[in-house]
């Protein structure tokens, strides 16, 4: 689904890295801020797994990050937030209608790759006249996206800062054969193609239940609990974050992603990253866990990359950098202002 407040753009002719091809590639992105005549103070930001383009603004996932004065000062950047293909929110995805069958994508959506991605965000920053890049941010999975520019296209630009993330993946092919028999346990799965009756198909269910486990995992359990009284009140708002969730995003997309994610691993082209990073992890964060902070942050140095590592003190997981933004902020406008 396309949010309201998105862009689409698109791109021909598009040659994936493990095969195939997109005769049409569709990108959704937000922007946020002025875009200068020669492109030069534009910021490209990814966002996570789950997540969706939309990051600015009212509702958005960094709202308190983005805007006129804030950490990502839109008085002086121009935000490019662009929807990973293979994504749920406008990008081409398994619940796009592949042009050779008639039929929506569903499983047999072409694999694609974190290089994919960023040559994706290479044709619409190049659609939007944009040559060196400020910076490029990124946040979990976006993160992932964020050393991959640093390492693909390191001339383009002048600044890296991936947040909550990790310079190789997570994960192993038995985590993604795990998440289709999941869904293939659902009555309605249909092989992917549950797409007429998501409701009753059980797949819309299983994507709730998933969602409150991520949530919980993400720490967003904890901010209710620190911010909310009433158990019954606590649950209640989990749930509904959890079905307007499930509501928009696609089970194959979950698929598509993790598939793209366990292949990520930019440690051994480290070499060539040229920008300096600003790497950003949280103290309680069990998916990225502080200790990679400072190891990754000496294997870049000993590679020759000037970066520096920013611990979070946030009691809230990987949620962390968005709930305790005014714990980071000032070290990421410093950095951009230095930098960018």
């Amino acid at each position: 689904m396309l949010l309201p407040t998105s862009t689409l753009y698109t791109t021909a002719d598009f040659e994936l890295e493990k095969g195939g091809r997109f005769e049409a590639l569709d990108i959704a992105y937000e922007t946020y801020g002025i875009l200068a005549e020669d492109g030069s103070n534009a910021i490209l930001l990814g966002h996570g797994y789950t997540s969706n383009p939309h990051a600015g603004d009212s509702g958005g996932w960094w709202e308190e990050l983005i805007g006129p004065g804030r950490a990502i000062d839109t008085d002086r950047f121009c935000v490019i937030a662009s929807n990973m293909i293979g994504s749920s929110y406008g990008s081409t995805g398994p619940a796009h209608t592949d042009p050779d069958t008639g039929q929506v994508y569903g499983l047999s959506f072409p694999d694609i790759t974190t290089g994919d991605m960023i040559e994706a965000q290479c044709r619409l920053i190049d659609h939007l006249g944009i040559g060196q890049l400020a910076a490029v941010v990124g946040f979990s999975y976006g993160g992932y996206l964020t050393f991959e520019w640093g390492t693909r296209h390191p001339e383009r630009m002048r600044a890296l800062a991936p947040v909550a993330t990790g310079i190789s993946g997570r994960g192993d092919p038995a985590s993604v054969t795990a998440l289709i028999d999941r869904f293939a346990a659902c009555p309605g799965w249909n092989g992917g193609d549950y797409y007429a009756n998501k409701k009753d198909s059980g797949v819309y269910d299983v994507l709730v239940d998933m969602r409150v486990e991520t949530l919980t995992n993400y720490g967003i359990a904890k901010q209710l609990e620190d911010t909310v009284a009433d158990p019954d009140e606590r649950t209640r708002q989990m749930r509904a974050m959890a079905t307007g969730w499930a509501e928009e995003f696609d089970a194959n997309s979950l698929i598509a992603l993790r598939k793209a994610a366990i292949l990520y691993d930019t440690k051994p082209r480290a070499a060539a990253i040229k920008a300096p990073m600003l790497y950003v992890l949280s103290r309680t964060d069990a998916l990225f866990p502080p200790s990679l902070g400072p190891e990754t942050v000496d294997y870049l140095a000993g590679v020759g990359v000037s970066a520096e590592y920013h611990a979070l003190d946030s009691a809230y997981g990987h949620r962390g950098p968005s709930v305790d933004w005014a714990k980071w902020g000032p070290a990421l406008k410093a950095f951009l202002e230095q930098h960018g």
